[in-house]
């Protein structure tokens, strides 16, 4: 009789206790969203980075976003430090920033290019020239820097398939 009851005990545990809704019920389903909705980047934000002010890659460089161009013909890349909205720019105090290369693999440093916008001590673009950005090629890589006293790198991806034109403002 004991090895019943424990048998029937661990059959009801092994089931748990499950309350069914009634017919009538109605049940509450969780609503699903699509990853590329759902999927938020370093800085909160649910949306595609896609094409910059200067018709670059906009990634996220610590708490700020950055634009990535290439000047194919004089070899240049420039790195605009920017704000949240994607299109101001944000001088930051730094004397330069490291843009690594995946392929082939090179790192260049990019020194502070001050425009007139920017303020004493402080620069929203970076510089450098290097024989390999004469390739035309999408670049892919790493930025990295002590910006505003904090260590910050991110990484970006030029594509192929945009379409060179600023994402609409929602």
């Amino acid at each position: 009789m004991k090895y019943v009851t424990f048998a029937l005990l661990g059959a009801v545990a092994l089931t748990g206790c499950e309350s069914k809704p009634a017919a009538d019920t109605k049940v509450n389903k969780p609503v699903l969203q699509s990853s590329a909705v759902a999927k938020k980047d370093a800085h909160g934000h649910d949306h595609d980075h896609g094409v910059g002010p200067h018709q670059g890659t906009i990634f996220d460089l610590g708490k700020y976003h950055a634009e990535f161009t290439v000047d194919h013909k004089t070899k240049t890349v420039t790195v605009y430090i920017l704000g949240d909205d994607m299109d101001t720019p944000v001088p930051v105090k730094t004397d330069k920033l490291e843009v690594t290369i995946k392929n082939p693999a090179f790192t260049v440093e990019l020194k502070a290019s001050p425009d007139k916008n920017d303020k004493e001590g402080k620069c929203s673009r970076y510089v450098a020239t290097h024989d390999n950005f004469g390739k035309e090629q999408e670049f892919e890589g790493t930025v990295a820097g002590v910006i505003e006293g904090k260590p910050s790198s991110g990484k970006f991806k030029e594509e192929d398939d945009h379409d060179h034109k600023k994402p609409e403002k929602k």
